[in-house]
């Protein structure tokens, strides 16, 4: 069964602080232990030298499961939580997924 990478860009809105940047990607990464089928968690600041981030800043890459496990983590109630707050802070946003097999 394939496994799904949920990779998310971020460019915050100037006046978000970076304690505010740390308080809202511990959120994100609290969702794997509240939300079944997630696997892995990381996410951080651009760090590239390639100056090919076009505006995003951060971004944060998930596991899971299956296509099933992300079907599920989408609507959930933990995530749609963690959105409300995140969104009011973000300027634009990329999400791309794509299955794999380990």
């Amino acid at each position: 069964m394939p496994q799904v990478q949920h990779v998310v860009l971020l460019s915050f809105k100037e006046e978000v602080t970076t304690e505010q940047i740390t308080y809202l990607f511990g959120l994100l990464a609290e969702l794997q232990q509240l939300i079944p089928g997630i696997t892995h968690f990381s996410g951080g600041p651009n760090s590239s030298p390639e100056g090919l981030n076009q505006g995003y800043t951060h971004g944060f890459l998930m596991t899971f499961v299956s296509v099933e496990a992300r079907d599920v983590y989408l609507p959930h109630p933990e995530h749609e939580r963690v959105k409300a707050e995140l969104n009011p802070c973000i300027e634009a946003v990329l999400v791309f997924d794509f299955d794999f097999k380990s």
